[in-house]
């Protein structure tokens, strides 16, 4: 079975909309969602909704998705304090989106277990340990073989970083983080997600990199109008760094 894998959307529906159109074209039976649908994007409305309407996803919830449907003046005062132009977004999202959907958002599971093919899956948005525990590249094995400790999936799926990565630990534990939809940060700026090929208690892991329509995401981000919109459409357009 090919099942296509989904992180950090972050409200990048042209980044979505394109993703999708190659799921398709793969023909994946199944997506899974590894949450941060909304927050700091161009249309977190769309997005939500879409993924609302989807009978064959699985999805959780992502920290920024808890940020929003949890929102408090305690989340808004530590996000600013370190990532101001992340907390004037997180501030308007709040006005933007509407109650049933920070209610969808709010119902979400932090974490899922599933069997695929006989391959035991883990999703999770950050690490099995937090929602906002960073998993990137050329982490030493210990520290990864740390994070998992307890877990028991043959393959754990993470996003969070926005950085595509994988692990193979001294127990058979597969780690892939599968990047990001909607604001990947690597060096071509294209919408990252991973198909998974599951078959006989196996499996294959590819990163798909998958180029969209950047410059409409950012003009509908920029034309959003908050205190630092301008500096995320450019990361849309350019990345340069994860936070702002």
């Amino acid at each position: 079975m090919k099942i296509a894998v989904l992180s950090d959307i972050h409200g990048n529906f042209q980044a979505l909309e394109s993703v999708m159109k190659d799921v398709e074209e793969n023909r994946c039976e199944k997506v899974l969602c590894l949450g941060d649908l909304a927050m700091a994007g161009p249309q977190p409305r769309a997005v939500i909704d879409f993924v609302k309407k989807q009978q064959n996803w699985i999805v959780i919830q992502g920290n920024t998705d808890k940020m929003i449907a949890e929102f408090t003046k305690e989340i808004l005062e530590n996000t600013k304090s370190s990532f101001p132009v992340m907390a004037n977004a997180l501030l308007d999202d709040i006005l933007y989106i509407e109650e049933d959907r920070k209610e969808y958002l709010r119902n979400l599971p932090p974490q899922k277990e599933l069997e695929i093919e006989g391959v035991k899956i883990l999703m999770v948005h950050g690490s099995p340990r937090r929602n906002n525990e960073d998993i990137l590249p050329d982490m030493p094995l210990k520290t990864i073989e740390e994070i998992i400790e307890g877990t028991d999936a043959d393959l754990i799926f993470c996003g969070h970083t926005h950085v595509p990565c994988g692990y193979q630990t001294n127990k058979k534990q597969t780690v892939v983080n599968v990047g990001s939809v909607g604001r990947p940060m690597t060096k071509e700026p294209k919408a990252c997600y991973v198909i998974a090929d599951i078959q006989d208690g196996g499996f294959s892991i590819e990163h798909r990199f998958i180029d969209y329509d950047r410059y409409t995401a950012a003009e509908i981000l920029r034309m959003r109008g908050f205190d630092g919109a301008e500096k995320l459409a450019q990361m849309i357009l350019q990345p340069t760094e994860r936070h702002l």
